[in-house]
This record gives structure tokens, C-alpha cells and sequence, in this order.
């Protein structure tokens, strides 16, 4: 996306003679590119749509105008942030995303477009949001998740607050409104954040609905979802909100909480007991192929083709492994993993772990690293109880710093930017 739109957009509308141009108006600037009305009002019915069909009340047209033209300004900034870093996610790569959604719902991709039709949702609109999705993925990888580091000592500390607390398992279902603060705010600025989330705070007390209020009011990415954070064990809450939630009943509304980010309220929808899973444990090896600048999607799957291609016709894995993977741990020793547990690898690979048969080599597949094929060598199941609670541990430790670091970068995003609201 080039940024030299300074000027307003013009859509043709064609028919079987010449027509008038038509002038579609600006609803903001972002940097130097426009967010169009007919952008705005496209998004605002899909918003409606879906409010409608989850039977959410809906906001008013203000403060839903509002939530939508903010989502759409970051929705820009993320993708002049991947234009400026070359990341581009193309059809090819687009297609097989939504043809894998269509495979995990067990239906066909023509009967996952008519479903989405039927729905009442423009399936080219629903084409774009994946596309974001899968954009947003990369960005947070790059700009959040590569600066994530957890330390034997966090884990460490993080199994004795555990044990401590009698090795919480239980499970939280949270609703979340942020009223934000953008950095180096002045005083008069907090003052009046701080005021806004508690009149809200003072309008939840009299019985409106949260949800309803998050989609008026937060400035939270799960804004237009009522706030809805779904369900986290505690150790995957954010650390600013994990000491108050023990304390919570269900039903229960927090008082104001502050952080960097701004004044928050969250709210206990409901808690569950945990599960404990039994360690069944498989020794695999894999082969790495990195998506980056210079080598894109269809490379490196064309090239862990080449090499499964490779081995099938017999070429030694561990050979194919050391001269070629990504991964340079694993490559060094053929790209042996070891002994891997579940919650250990990535859904992605876990997945594909779990279902071949040993001795085989698998499909070629897509994690957030890039491609793979792997090759499970054995299975047993293991009395490894210390390692999997280090490995639980390290993830719940993960989400909960992925969670607030890509808040604060997405706030930090929209405060650096220009942006100029025009309606």
C-alpha cells in the first residue's frame, strides 16, 4: 500500500453508458493515507451484523462510529507497518488460511461461503479480515513475541506463588473495558481518563450491562466483542488483573485499576475447574524452513516439499536436516526435538504431532515459525509431571506478557501516528 493518497478517493461506478464519478469523503487521515466513509460504513454493517446475530444489544450509532473508525485506524497503521517491512500476505497464502478453516468445520469451501452469505456477511469482506488476521500474527511475532523472554528464576517464582495459592488450576471467564492513556499524558489528561472509567464505573453499579458498555466506551482491541478476554487459567491473565480475580465471585465488577496503558475494570463471568492431562510424550524431529523478507510463503513451502520429496526417495532425514533446516538447534542434531509433552510446541505443530503415525513423515505444514514436516520417531507415556508444570509454567508466563506487551505496542502505534479525524 503506497502512501500518496492526499486526496479523496474516487470509486467509478460503471454501467452500460458513461457515468458520473461518484466522491467518496474521508473519515480520517492516518499518516498520509485516508480511511474513506464508504470504508467506515462497509465495516459498521458488518459490526451490526455481527452484534445482531450474537444477540448483543447494540450501541449508538455515535459511540459504534467511534469503536469502528478506531479499529479501522489501527487496522491502517498495522498494515503501513508491514508495507514498511516488506510483509505481505498474498492470495496463495490467504486461500489456504480460509481453505484450512473450511477443513477444521469439516465443510466444504464453497459451503463455508455460503454459510458466510447466509449469514448476511460479504464473503470478500470476510476474505480481507482473515487476510488482517493473519497479518496481525505476523506483526505481533516480529514486534511483541520476539521480545518476550522467560527466565528459569520467573518460573521458578511463578510454581511457588502456584503451589502457595494450592496449584490453581481453575479457569476465568473475563470481560475487560480500558479507558486508555496516551503516553507522556499531562495531569489534567489522567484526571480526566480517571474520571471517564468512573462514571462508567458508576453507570455498571446502577445495572447497565458490561458488555455494552465495553462496546461504547473501551478503548480495548476486544472493544467490539463486549470486552470479552474468553477463557484463561490464572497464571494466563495479566499480572495486573491476576491478584483481583482470585478475590472475585462470579458477577463480581473491580474497582479501578491503573497501569501505563490507563484505567481498567474488569469483570468475573464465570470460573471453572481445571483439568490435569496425563503426559503422553512423543519423540520427534522436523525440518524448518523461515518465512522472512527474502524467502516468502510459497518458497518455503516449495522447498520442504523438495526435501520431503528428498527423503521419501530415500536421502537420509538427519542429513536433509543438518544441511538444510532453519532450526539451528534441532538442524545440529538432525532435527532431533527430543521428548516433547503436551502444551510444549505450538498448536500447529502439536497438532500435526499428535495425529501421524510414527515413522512416517508428515505433510508439510504451517506454525508461526514457518514450514515444517516432521517425522515422530516414538511414543510413550511419561512420568514427567516437574517438566510438564515448567512447560505450563513458561506459556501461561508467555501469554500473560504477550497480552499486555501487545497493548501497550498497539497504543504506542496510534500515539506515534498522525492521525486526523474528519467527521
Amino acid at each position: 500500500m503506497k502512501y500518496f493518497l492526499t486526496i479523496l478517493t474516487l470509486i467509478a461506478t460503471l454501467n452500460a453508458q458513461a457515468a458520473p464519478v461518484k466522491i467518496d469523503g474521508i473519515a480520517a487521515i492516518v499518516n498520509e493515507e485516508a480511511v474513506t466513509l464508504s470504508e467506515l460504513d462497509n465495516e459498521i454493517k458488518t459490526v451490526k451484523a455481527q452484534l445482531q446475530q450474537q444477540k448483543s444489544s447494540q450501541p449508538s450509532d455515535a459511540a459504534l462510529q467511534r469503536q469502528v473508525l478506531e479499529r479501522l485506524i489501527v487496522i491502517h497503521l498495522k498494515q503501513q507497518l508491514a508495507d514498511r517491512n516488506n510483509i505481505i500476505i498474498d492470495d496463495e497464502t490467504l486461500n489456504r488460511a480460509i481453505s484450512s478453516i473450511a477443513k477444521q468445520n469439516n465443510i466444504s469451501l464453497a459451503q463455508l461461503r455460503n454459510v458466510i452469505e447466509r449469514d448476511g456477511f460479504d464473503f470478500n469482506l470476510y476474505r480481507e479480515n482473515i487476510r488482517h488476521e493473519i497479518l496481525h500474527t505476523r506483526l505481533r511475532q516480529r514486534y511483541v513475541d520476539n521480545r518476550i523472554n522467560i527466565t528459569s528464576a520467573e518460573i521458578e517464582l511463578f510454581l511457588k506463588q502456584q503451589e502457595k495459592s494450592g496449584g490453581n488450576e481453575n479457569e476465568y471467564q473475563l470481560n475487560h473495558i480500558l479507558i486508555s492513556i496516551p503516553e507522556g499524558a499531562s495531569a489534567e489528561t489522567i484526571q480526566t481518563a480517571k474520571q471517564h472509567a468512573q462514571a462508567i464505573l458508576d453507570r455498571l453499579a446502577k445495572g447497565e450491562p458490561f458488555a455494552e458498555l465495553a462496546i461504547a466506551e473501551s478503548d480495548s482491541q476486544q472493544a467490539l466483542s463486549g470486552g470479552d478476554l474468553g477463557w484463561r487459567k490464572l497464571g494466563e491473565i495479566p499480572s495486573l488483573f491476576a491478584n483481583i480475580v482470585v478475590d472475585m465471585k462470579k458477577g463480581d465488577v473491580s474497582t479501578l485499576i491503573r497501569n501505563p496503558s490507563g484505567f481498567h475494570i474488569i469483570k468475573l463471568n464465570d470460573e471453572r475447574g481445571g483439568d490435569r492431562h496425563m503426559v503422553n510424550q512423543s519423540h520427534v524431529r522436523h525440518i524448518l524452513i523461515k518465512t522472512d523478507e527474502v524467502t516468502d510463503d510459497n518458497a518455503a513451502l516449495h522447498k520442504v516439499e523438495e526435501l520431503k520429496s528428498r527423503i521419501e526417495q530415500g536421502d537420509d532425514f538427519n542429513l536433509i536436516a543438518k544441511a538444510h533446516s532453519d532450526d539451528k538447534g534441532s538442524a545440529a542434531k538432525g532435527g532431533d526435538l527430543g521428548w516433547a509433552s503436551p502444551g510444549q510446541m505450538v498448536p500447529a505443530f502439536e497438532k500435526v504431532m499428535n495425529d501421524i503415525a510414527p515413522n512416517k513423515i508428515s505433510d508439510p505444514f504451517q506454525s508461526p515459525f514457518g514450514w515444517h514436516i516432521l517425522e515422530v520417531l516414538e511414543r510413550r507415556t511419561q512420568d514427567d509431571t516437574d517438566q510438564y508444570k515448567r512447560n505450563i509454567a513458561r506459556q501461561q508466563l508467555f501469554e500473560r506478557k504477550v497480552s499486555e506487551e501487545e497493548e501497550l505496542w498497539l497504543r504506542q502505534l496510534r500515539d506515534e501516528a498522525y492521525v486526523e479525524i474528519r467527521i
